[in-house]
């Protein structure tokens, strides 16, 4: 075994990157739209906020994310994010294409000039109870991007607080697996 001084490093050790360990799904979700130059609006009802404050809470959010609404009455998702009202009034506020239709409208009102890269939206019931007939833990999620949308159908398990987290999570996860 030989003594290895700082004179035996590479010159160009300063722009070594040296992982501070594993990133959160919303530390990832940041990094893959810096690398593609995009930019990322949500849409929330049923997470209240869950979502877009996951991915402001990351160092440098700032370069990707443009904002989000919380459309928690059915008739601001119509207003603010273009939701077809004869959706609404025929399968209500929680309905996968009602969640397709808030991450484009997202796309749209958060855009600047163009619209944003990435749509999320999230759209559910919580619970304690369900006031149109659905299972408390349905969830809706879907994601919009220039490439297309998919929507992921839930039935979570737990409270209320537990159904909102794991639906931002989910959320998140789904945006990351479309990009």
């Amino acid at each position: 075994m030989t003594d290895r001084t700082f004179a035996d490093l590479p010159d160009d050790v300063e722009a070594t990157l040296v992982s501070e360990g594993p990133r959160s799904e919303p530390e990832r979700l940041v990094a893959r739209l810096r690398e593609l130059g995009w930019t990322l609006g949500v849409a929330e009802s049923l997470t209240g906020g869950l979502v877009a404050a996951s991915v402001v809470s990351v160092s440098g959010a700032s370069a990707v994310f443009r904002g989000g609404i919380v459309a928690y009455a059915t008739d601001l998702k119509a207003r603010l994010l273009g939701v077809d009202e004869t959706l609404l009034d025929a399968h209500g506020p929680v309905h996968p294409r009602v969640a397709r239709q808030m991450a484009d409208g997202v796309r749209r009102a958060v855009g600047e000039g163009d619209a944003a890269d990435v749509g999320i939206a999230t759209t559910g019931i919580a619970g304690p109870v369900s006031s149109d007939g659905q299972p408390v833990g349905t969830v809706h999620i879907a994601v919009s991007t220039p490439l297309g949308s998919r929507v992921e159908s839930l039935l979570l398990q737990g409270d209320r607080d537990q159904i909102r987290t794991e639906a931002a999570a989910r959320a998140v996860a789904l945006a990351l697996d479309a990009l």
